[in-house]
Formats: C-alpha cells, structure tokens, sequence
C-alpha cells in the first residue's frame, strides 16, 4: 500500500483461530486491521463439509447490495487488510445503552436482515454463499457435538446410546422442518460480537458487518436467531417479541406468523445447542475459558425453547426433558 506501519497491535479473538491485529500507519489510511488466516479446527465443521471460502467475492457481492461491510485493501495468501470499524461491537455497545438506544440498534441489525434476504441470487455462480445450505449434515454435526459437550453436563455422566438418540432424532427434527422452509441468503453468524457501530453516522447507517465468509442459504429466521438469542447479549423476551413482530412481515417470504415462531424457536435449539457444546469444548481442549460466562444465557435461552417446542412433536418433547437438566453453572467438564 506504500505506507509505513507505525504500530501493530492484537485485538480480541473470538472461537475461531484467526488472528487480528490493528495497524496504525504513517499515512492514509491511519490505521487498518490485519487478518491473518489459521489451520483450521477440524472439529469446526462436519467431516466432508468443505471448509469455509475466503472473503472475496462475498465481501464485494454484500458491498453491492448495500450491506455494510469493510473496505478492502488488498492482501496476500491468509492475509487481508481491511477497513477499520473501531473498537465498538454490538456487544459492547448494547451492554453500555440505554433501553431506546440499545431499540433502536437492533430494530438496525434486523433491517440488516431483511437487506441480505433481499440480495438475489444474481451473483451468475461467483459466490459461494449460494452453493451452501444449512442441510441435514450440518444439523447432525450440531447434534454430535450437544451429545459429546452438552448433554453430560445435563446428566452428571456420560449419555447412554438411548439418550444420545434423543438429540438426534430432535435435530433430525428440526432439519425437516428447515428442509421445506424458504432458502435465504443468511450470514451464519449474524450475533452481537459480528456488528461494529460507527459512532460517528446517523441513525440507521451505523452498523457495518464482519465475518461473513461462511454465508449460506438457510430458513428466513436464522440470522434473527443469532441475533436475537445471542448469549453475549441476553436480551429481554419482551423486546425479542417486539423485534420479531416488526421484522417478520418486512422479509421477502412474509412467513406466517405460527409457522415463523415455531421454526424461530425450533432453530434456537439447534443453534444455541451447538453454542452450547462450543464453550465447553473451548474450555476443556482447548484451555480458553473465556466464553464460559456466556453460558447460564445460552441455558436460559435453550430451556425457553425447548419448553415451546415440546407441544409439536414428541421427538422436541423428549429433548426438552433432557435440556432442562441442563445447569447454568459455566463450569466446564473434562476431557475423555
């Protein structure tokens, strides 16, 4: 870029093994962040699932279509350098505001939603968010890792060959109902640590996205369930059901209320069962004990919706009496 680097400093890293750094430069731009690229986690996604693609040619086909996401630099073999949206998540951000501020980001957030369901598939097969999908696989790969994480914890011991059947047929479950739902351009990871506020725009134009190269096509209420059901921000029952109201006749498949409820709940089982198991996971293999404060809220959220999804089969009935022995206590087991 023809700049001199005058610093170069570590930012914080989430459950993936990327690096990021800050680089502050004796020009223009006045400072970028690096991203440097890892070996990846084998246990990061189901054996004979490609990995995940790069940034490009998602970051321009979102640029495109009006999501706001960073400027690119340029960049080498595992490494991109990259705009710099500051130091204010969304996590942060809405820990700190006020019950209007905190509204009015995430009514934001979820018109960041509605947009990127609104992007059409006219990327003429460049980008792989459109060959992707949130599949039967994926939902298996969820429940082997609730079944080796989560449901211990739940049991005091190891599960026996019957009760990890439980979860699976539940999973199972959950992934016909997602099978016969409409397919949209979802990020995967649409939670609060993923959205940055650029304090210095108006209203409306604050939020801007990262970490969107394992888009996919998945049902209309996935994203909002990350969002919504994030376990770093727990937010009140009463806003989420203001937010979903708000949202839901806005996206482009307007699903019917019960039908979009139930596949909103049916989904944080999934989703936050798989959170669940990764905290634990983190914890005890990797030695990273800093997502277990995350967990009582993720609990929380799981036992709500397994309580609202046991009327509708009987597969959902037996998990939620496995889910409610679930403990809040953030303490992780031992590895085998």
């Amino acid at each position: 870029m023809g700049v001199e680097v005058a610093s170069l400093d570590p930012l914080h890293e989430g459950l993936g093994l990327r690096s990021f750094y800050r680089a502050r430069t004796r020009g223009e731009p006045a400072s970028l962040v690096v991203r440097i690229e890892a070996d990846e986690d084998p246990a990061g996604r189901p054996a004979g699932i490609p990995p995940e693609p790069g940034l490009e040619p998602t970051r321009t086909f979102l640029a495109e279509h009006g999501i706001p996401v960073p400027l690119r630099f340029g960049g080498d073999a595992g490494i991109e350098l990259l705009e710099d949206l500051g130091s204010e998540s969304l996590t942060l951000a809405a820990t700190n505001a006020d019950e209007a501020t905190r509204r009015s980001l995430y009514e934001e957030a979820c018109d960041l939603v509605v947009r990127l369901q609104r992007a059409g598939r006219d990327a003429g097969g460049r980008v792989p968010a459109f060959e992707r999908r949130l599949d039967g696989p994926l939902f298996s790969y969820k429940a082997a890792l609730f079944n080796e994480w989560s449901l211990p914890a739940a049991l005091g011991r190891a599960a026996s060959p019957a009760e990890r059947d439980v979860v699976e047929e539940a999973f199972a479950c959950v992934a016909e109902r997602c099978a016969a739902a409409p397919q949209r351009l979802a990020h995967r990871d649409f939670q609060s640590s993923n959205l940055f506020v650029r304090s210095q725009r108006r209203p409306g134009h604050r939020l801007a996205v990262i970490d969107f190269q394992g888009a996919f096509l998945a049902p209309p209420e996935y994203d909002l369930v990350c969002l919504l059901r994030d376990s770093y921000v727990e937010l009140p029952d009463a806003l989420v059901g203001e937010l979903l109201g708000k949202v839901r006749p806005r996206l482009p498949d307007h699903p019917p209320s019960r039908e979009f409820q139930q596949r909103f709940d049916a989904l944080t089982l999934t989703r936050k069962g798989k959170d669940h198991a990764r905290f634990l996971y983190a914890a005890a293999e990797r030695g990273d004990r800093r997502f277990l404060q995350y967990v009582p809220a993720t609990v929380r959220a799981l036992r709500a919706a397994a309580a609202r999804c046991a009327g509708w089969d009987e597969r959902l009935a037996r998990l939620a009496e496995l889910i409610v022995q679930l403990p809040e206590s953030p303490e992780a087991p031992c590895a085998d």
